[in-house]
């Protein structure tokens, strides 16, 4: 088996990120981006995914953490498009409902190839701590767009916005362990087409 492994650099006026992805980790993650609780989501994420994930970030944070957020997300999606390859074998189809004390977020996704996101989440309050909810969607929507990830996010309740945020990080980590995984029955790639 190829080893479903990558790493991408983006340099930019506003950031400078570095992130490493192994698909066939064990959950380990070293993330340091200057932005606390986004740290805390991709560990979250590398954790409950069972993905090896280190990420550097240097970003204007004190502009905001809108391109950090918006930055590392792109990273991560070509770091998923990079180790995926050419998907044959994969599962393809994920979905995950996740509870989080008051919260509950259902994560359904497909990594046939083609981008995009559906993000039904309305956070109870505009921060949590000094981080800005808002870029939660910035974030999945750059790592779908990049990674050729179509991603639905709903979250039908929930009280507080950590809470909401976090069940929404832990269904994707599980929703995209169970797409990624190969199955040995697939032969190919998982697509009528032929090709994703």
């Amino acid at each position: 088996m190829a080893s479903r492994k990558s790493e991408v650099r983006r340099r930019t006026k506003e950031t400078d990120v570095t992130l490493s992805l192994s698909l066939d980790g064990g959950g380990a993650g070293a993330i340091s981006t200057g932005v606390g609780f986004l740290d805390h989501m991709l560990d979250l994420l590398a954790r409950h995914g069972l993905l090896d994930l280190t990420v550097n970030a240097k970003g204007d944070t004190h502009v905001d953490a809108h391109h950090t957020v918006e930055d590392v997300g792109i990273c991560l999606g070509q770091a998923l498009k990079e180790a995926l390859g050419d998907r044959k074998g994969i599962r393809r189809f994920g979905d995950c409902a996740v509870p989080m004390e008051d919260a509950l977020a259902q994560v359904a996704l497909d990594l046939g190839g083609r981008g995009a996101l559906v993000f039904n989440v309305a956070f109870p309050t505009p921060k949590t701590g000094d981080f800005d909810v808002v870029l939660v969607e910035e974030f999945f929507r750059a790592v779908a767009g990049n990674s050729g990830m179509n991603l639905h996010v709903n979250v039908p309740y929930g009280k507080n916005s950590h809470h909401v945020a976090e069940a929404v990080f832990k269904s994707f980590a599980r929703a995209l362990d169970q797409a990624m995984q190969l199955d040995p029955r697939i032969k190919g790639v998982p697509s009528t087409k032929g090709v994703l």
